[in-house]
């Protein structure tokens, strides 16, 4: 191709792309003239570093030709002029100034829909949704573009239900930003409120596709549409029940127009509500007290309201109470809309932590059953959480502990399933020291007058909120604490060791394991007394408490130089070189951490367990294990033993130097591994330098400088 021909190709194709930015800035878009404005922007620009602008309408060859003989009707081609301000040139400069001109503008007016969001986010912050409506429109006046304009006006349709507008900003800012996630959320709301149910499942999903770290949000906003669903779906099923004038949904509203009687005595509104109660069967009946105002009608009631005051002491208000109690679990049961409702009504919360405090036994079952029928599910757990005084129900809770009928076991559970709840952790985390450190090592220091029954399941409750850092720290900081743990377990050592008894005692172990990982003071200084029970637990028959007591010693013996003496002096290495040998494999790993501390801390550690273990035997052996943990402590044990005279030389025609030079040179997948066998090598050829030959035949010396290089 001539340069002439390139140079026409090229000028025909930017003609092309102006044209058809004239037609993008004509369009009845506003987000299509805008970007249509961004594009020629764009192309000035480039001309402008291409040095292109002089030079794009200089004719490099003259190819008209010359009509000699035109035609005197014959029009002008459409838009084209003869004089010189309709030229290429002058029309590139005309768009350059153009596109500076509208530059300026909207800079101008970004300030300015800027201001006016400001003003829109102000009167939305105050409820004031008409005003925050107009705002954000006026804003979207002067920038067209500007999602957040569109997504806040969203937001605020929604508040004054105006959904589908909402729909309708919530697709322009889309096209703003086609990956706007405010855009989805706000869509899935309003679809939501529209019973588009799918349409606002579709949005979510858009969310998690756009953004997986979102997981939670669109699980939170789906369990939304599930619920809404379910509960639309009852409300239908039901209506037609009652249409049919099937006996038990008519029933329903019968007893509830009765029950709307005002001023009558305790008892006429006590045997009602437990006639109603006997009439909920399914989620038919529930669905219908909820339709037909059934919590308005229950709780507004003034009779009922001072039946459900611990302080009220008028006739059958007790039975009053209860009946209610019993009424709530059976419209609640299952019934996630009506468990929300309950929640939500004004002075239930309030109501429901003044009857646990009750003093009578039959308020204080039906509420703890109420209070465990929601921390059954996530959705109760959630409604809990977000209602409940988190503080005053955990102390209430404690204090069944010490009840020996089935309250207690209510209890702990609720409290088990509560603490599973991330969420609930977290956020008891700064009252636990004063809501449930005290009750709890009061329980501990009192375990017989406790309920052995719930005790394990109590104490591991409290375990598995340490599991939340700044809740073990504190139970962990706390002398009391590991005291009171100390004394429970002096119980179990002088108790009849039966299954209950049992069972505390593993539980305990499993709580000061949590503690333990924590480092401070308090357990250094509790490390001796700690070592010494543990030391008396390790004589017993129980596979789940050795185990468990010899990994609590591998924790707290590192702590502690002092509390390494006590359990060397009372037989611990004999203890644990035994079950190395006939151990499981957990049991094993924990033997040989502590064994690892032991040899360490203390030369009469290492000169027994050179006695036990004749030429290593055992430790070589666990060398050749797939757990790496359990390797590398068993080659620092052996590297602890070279200081004992004639231990290295035990090892002379064996294969301890391959062994070793195999895990040092990389086979282990951690570089602890590697830098224990490395030591030990060190060790065994300096104690014996006749390893030094062998090592030395293997190449040793030149693959261990090799990989101590890749070592940090």
């Amino acid at each position: 191709m001539t340069t002439e021909a390139a140079d026409l190709e090229k000028f025909l194709k930017q003609v092309d792309q102006i044209s058809e930015l004239v037609k993008e800035m004509n369009s009845n878009d506003a987000v299509s003239q805008q970007r249509a404005a961004e594009k020629a922007d764009q192309l000035i620009s480039a001309f402008k570093e291409n040095g292109e602008t002089d030079e794009l309408c200089k004719t490099r060859l003259n190819r008209t030709v010359i009509n000699n003989k035109p035609e005197r009707n014959e029009a002008a081609p459409c838009g084209l002029r003869n004089d010189a301000d309709t030229s290429q040139e002058n029309f590139m400069k005309l768009l350059e100034k153009d596109a500076q001109e509208r530059s300026e503008r909207r800079k101008e007016n970004a300030m300015l829909a800027n201001a006016l969001k400001e003003m829109g986010n102000e009167a939305f912050a105050k409820g004031d949704y008409e005003t925050a409506v107009q705002r954000y429109s006026e804003g979207l006046e002067k920038l067209r573009d500007m999602q957040v304009l569109y997504t806040n006006r969203a937001q605020a349709y929604i508040k004054l239900e105006k959904y589908k507008e909402a729909v309708n900003d919530c697709d322009w800012a889309l096209k703003c930003n086609e990956k706007c996630l405010k855009a989805y959320v706000h869509m899935g709301r309003a679809n939501l409120a529209l019973k588009n149910y799918e349409e606002a499942h579709r949005c979510y999903q858009k969310i998690l596709e756009i953004d997986p770290k979102q997981e939670r949000l669109v699980k939170d906003y789906t369990n939304q549409v599930y619920c809404e669903e379910k509960k639309n779906t009852q409300e239908k099923k039901a209506l037609e029940e009652f249409e049919q004038g099937k006996e038990n949904a008519t029933s329903v509203l019968e007893v509830l127009q009765k029950l709307a009687k005002p001023d009558q005595v305790n008892l006429y509104y006590a045997g009602g509500v437990r006639l109603l109660t006997e009439r909920i069967k399914d989620c038919t009946e529930q669905t219908l007290f909820r339709i037909n105002n059934g919590f308005s009608i229950i709780n507004s009631n003034t009779i009922v309201q001072r039946s459900l005051s611990v302080k009220s002491q008028e006739p059958f208000n007790d039975e009053l109470c209860i009946s209610v109690l019993i009424l709530w679990q059976a419209v609640c049961k299952g019934n996630e809309e009506n468990q929300q409702l309950l929640m939500q009504w004004a002075g239930t919360t309030e109501c429901l932590i003044e009857l646990l405090a009750s003093e009578k036994p039959d308020i204080q079952k039906e509420c703890v059953a109420l209070v465990l029928m929601y921390s059954l599910t996530e959705h109760g757990r959630a409604l809990l959480l977000r209602n409940l005084d988190q503080t005053k129900l955990l102390e209430r809770l404690m204090g069944y502990m010490h009840h020996q009928d089935l309250i207690a076991a209510n209890a702990v559970g609720i409290m088990a399933n509560l603490a599973a709840e991330k969420k609930f952790r977290v956020q008891f985390r700064p009252n636990f020291a004063t809501a449930v450190m005290p009750h709890f090592i009061t329980l501990l220091r009192n375990l017989s007058s406790a309920n052995r029954a719930v005790l394990p399941q109590c104490i591991s409750t409290v375990s598995n909120m340490a599991g939340d850092e700044g809740i073990r720290k504190q139970l962990a900081d706390s002398e009391e604490c590991w005291e009171a743990c100390l004394v429970a377990m002096d119980g179990y050592l002088s108790s009849s060791k039966d299954s209950q008894h049992r069972d505390i005692a593993i539980a305990l172990l499993g709580l000061m394991l949590n503690l333990s990982l924590e480092r401070n003071t308090v357990i250094q200084g509790q490390a001796v007394n700690i070592t010494a029970r543990c030391v008396t637990l390790l004589c017993c028959m129980d596979g789940d408490i050795i185990t468990k007591t010899t990994r609590l010693l591998s924790h707290i013996l590192p702590q502690s130089n002092e509390a390494v003496d006590e359990a060397v002096k009372a037989g611990t290495v004999k203890k644990m070189f035994k079950f190395l040998k006939a151990g499981g494999q957990v049991t094993v790993r924990y033997a040989v951490m502590t064994l690892a501390v032991c040899t360490k801390q203390s030369r009469q550690a290492s000169e027994e367990l050179v006695k036990l273990d004749k030429k290593f035997c055992t430790l070589v052996k666990l060398q050749s294990v797939e757990d790496e943990l359990i390797v590398g402590n068993a080659v620092l044990c052996l590297s602890q033993c070279m200081d004992v005279p004639g231990a290295a030389t035990a090892l002379l025609n064996s294969d301890i130097v391959k062994i070793l030079l195999k895990h040092a040179g990389g086979d282990a997948r951690k570089t602890t591994v590697q830098q224990n066998a490395a030591i030990a090598l060190g060790k065994l050829c300096t104690a014996e330098p006749r390893h030094l030959s062998q090592l030395r035949q293997l190449h040793g010396l030149e693959i261990l400088n090799s990989c101590m290089k890749h070592i940090k």
